[in-house]
């Protein structure tokens, strides 16, 4: 992994221009290093991740526009334009899109650990079961379904 470089990578674009699909949802790097991973995502009304646990990473979410619902730790919260998710290692958590409107944010997890090499992965693949089981080889654990209720 390299060194962080200095510079801007533009909104709704991906550092060296690479982006990712991964069930619907455009992914969009914007710094990878060793010691962090910050992306963003462009959910529409409807799209979702379920939820699942980084066991060896932090993770942070910064709404930039619109709402999301999460599901933190079991209980339901809401994130608006501004707001600052913070969910540290082993917290089950997932964010849901339920509003009528489109939703930009920026996350990053700290340390980057498998995850950059995870969206390599599930770029562009449709089926939800081996998304699951590809994510499980890289530290990423989706709960069972009744857990997104």
């Amino acid at each position: 992994m390299t060194a962080l470089e200095k510079g801007i990578t533009a909104n709704g674009t991906g550092y060296g221009g690479k982006s990712w699909n991964i069930l619907g949802q455009v992914y969009f790097p914007k710094a990878v290093t060793e010691s962090t991973f910050a992306f963003e995502t462009n959910s529409d009304p409807g799209q979702f991740v379920p939820v699942h646990i980084h066991p060896t990473q932090d993770e942070f979410i910064l709404v930039q526009e619109g709402t999301l619902d999460l599901k933190l730790d079991g209980v339901w919260v809401k994130a608006h334009a501004g707001d600052l998710v913070r969910m540290p290692r082993g917290i089950p958590h997932g964010y849901f899109n339920k509003s009528d409107k489109p939703c930009r944010a920026l996350f990053w997890v700290s340390p980057t650990q498998k995850l950059e090499a995870l969206f390599n992965q599930l770029h562009n693949l449709t089926d939800p079961a081996e998304v699951v089981r590809i994510s499980a080889l890289h530290e990423v654990d989706f709960l069972p379904p009744e857990a997104n209720d």
